[in-house]
């Protein structure tokens, strides 16, 4: 009781001098200045009292104005006045990878990031526009080539404003935007007059890139989103926009990997190739759904169930469906032990899942060494689109095999990949805004990427069993390490084993099934570059 009472003096005791506090403002702030006479000698009292009480009126109602202003303002930034139902979704959508990670333990290194920056990227924050005369448009260009935030000509772009406001007193940024279109439309070479020398007004690529600069100009720009320029989420998503963060994490795979069960059994590698008939499947679904080459190419990748992959190839070939390829390959990465078992099963007979290969060779160290080496010579001369990322893993392996660098493989393998995990997941799951993310493509990219791999594990359990009709009895291969052939390390692999002692708890399948496994990375890597070489950039 005593303790209550004393919290109970203690608050009262607060809010007292808060009110004291107030009081005394409140008087500093109305008084007269105290180099002021209270009356001039010449007007009679009353009148001064008159006038001040008028004044003090004049001052309650100012204040209140001004009050009133700022709430009105607050209201404006908050995120209750700015939130929509797309905001609501996608947070709705991180709870689930939060939970899939925390319950379940899918991914728990990936989805717990990318769940926390999908949150982050959809609290909702003010985004309206300006309204600007030709003036305040040129003014708002030349603010923002100050601040060192252009991503164009500053005189080139002024012409084009120039273009853009004749016949138009002012705008905000959608009537711009349809102004724009509607001069693509109907006056093409009219527009030409104020484009760079050489630009095709009705060129897509044209388009896209005067949209992004009038929205950059006329949207408020309050540097909180991850598409906005000068925020600390845009700085972060220079790594994924630029495709630094993908060949870091590819470094941290080769001095974590052991290619000792793929350099004892190399047949094996024809599993891992053969898991990218997902790749190829995709790009050519994608084709016929109506998305451009570019596109295609790198929502196909998600097939490879490779990460950093499908976002080097999106940030090259489409990056404005980076956001959605790269959760549409993380997620169902994760979601590898639920996809893949019952195409398993339904591919391959119970003979077949009882099958016991041949234990692994020993691999000597030599053969560990010039593996990494042969290795990236090799795949880097068939493709080498492919070598920012095939270059650092097996520069990465080599760290790891040498013996000599065990810092370097250390720090590759452990704070350096973590730390460029954290930032991958919380920059990507960011980039999902949901004005930006919730789109008919990104249904239908989700749509692919679960058939891309269904297709992958069909055609890595398939290659086992076509391989099997060329193997004498004894040298067999068991066609549930084919799913392995993904690039979902060391997933995909541990599914291998799971399926496997369901029917005998004697074989142990993991260290076979590593072998495609580690192919699998090795072959989504190749595959990006054939795409990127046979398509263009």
């Amino acid at each position: 009781m005593k303790k209550r009472l004393n919290v109970k003096k203690k608050a009262l005791l607060i809010v007292a001098l808060v009110a004291i506090l107030l009081v005394l403002h409140g008087i500093m702030t109305s008084a007269p200045s105290m180099a002021e006479p209270l009356f001039s000698a010449s007007q009679d009292v009353t009148t001064e009292l008159t006038m001040d009480a008028q004044d003090a009126e004049m001052q309650t109602i100012s204040a209140g104005e001004a009050i009133s202003e700022g709430m009105y303002s607050f209201w404006q930034f908050t995120g209750f006045r700015n939130c929509t139902r797309g905001n609501l979704i996608m947070i709705l959508v991180a709870f689930v990878f939060i939970f899939l990670a925390v319950k379940y333990d899918f991914e728990p290194m990936l989805l717990i990031p990318i769940g926390v920056g999908i949150i982050v990227g959809n609290i909702p924050f003010i985004q309206d526009s300006y309204t600007f005369d030709l003036q305040g448009a040129l003014a708002a260009l030349s603010k923002i080539e100050i601040q060192g935030n252009s991503t164009f000509d500053l005189t080139e772009a002024q012409k084009f404003f120039v273009g853009l406001f004749a016949g138009q007193d002012t705008l905000n940024c959608q009537q711009a935007l349809d102004h724009f279109h509607e001069m693509i439309k109907t006056n093409p070479d009219q527009l030409a007059a104020f484009l760079p020398a050489g630009m095709d007004p009705t060129a897509p690529n044209t388009a896209k890139f005067f949209d992004s600069l009038i929205s950059q100009v006329f949207n408020m720009n309050i540097q909180t989103g991850v598409y906005q320029k000068g925020s600390v989420l845009n700085y972060l998503y220079f790594g994924v926009r630029q495709g630094i963060y993908p060949p870091l994490i590819f470094l941290g795979i080769g001095a974590m990997t052991d290619f000792s069960s793929l350099i004892s059994q190399p047949r094996l590698m024809i599993l891992g190739a053969a898991a990218q008939l997902g790749v190829f499947i995709t790009f050519i679904s994608a084709r016929a759904l109506g998305f451009d080459p570019h596109e295609a190419a790198a929502i196909g990748i998600i097939g490879g169930a490779d990460g950093p992959t499908a976002i080097f190839i999106s940030t090259k070939m489409a990056p404005h469906l980076l956001g959605a390829i790269a959760i549409a390959a993380y997620s169902y990465m994760a979601l590898v032990p639920v996809i893949q078992p019952p195409i398993m099963r339904l591919l391959t007979t119970k003979e077949e899942r009882l099958i016991k290969m041949k234990e692994p060779r020993m691999v000597g160290k030599t053969e560990k060494v010039i593996f990494p080496i042969v290795g990236l010579l090799l795949t880097t001369f068939i493709s080498p689109s492919a070598l920012p990322l095939l270059g650092m893993l097996f520069f990465g392996n080599l760290l790891k095999e040498s013996g000599v660098t065990k810092r370097l493989a250390n720090t590759a393998a452990n704070p350096l990949i973590d730390i460029v995990t954290i930032l991958l997941g919380l920059t990507v799951g960011a980039s999902t805004q949901a004005d930006v993310f919730l789109t008919v493509d990104s249904l239908i990219i989700f749509a692919l990427g679960a058939c891309s791999f269904a297709v992958a594990t069909f055609g890595g359990v398939c290659g086992a069993k076509l391989m099997n009709v060329f193997c004498k009895e004894g040298n067999k291969i068991n066609p549930l390490i084919g799913n392995a052939g993904v690039s979902a390390v060391p997933d995909a692999a541990r599914v291998s084993e799971v399926e496997g002692q369901k029917y005998d708890p004697s074989n142990h399948l993991l260290m076979h099934a590593m072998a495609p496994n580690v192919a699998g990375v090795i072959g989504s890597a190749v595959a990006a570059g054939i795409l990127m070489s046979f398509i263009g950039i």
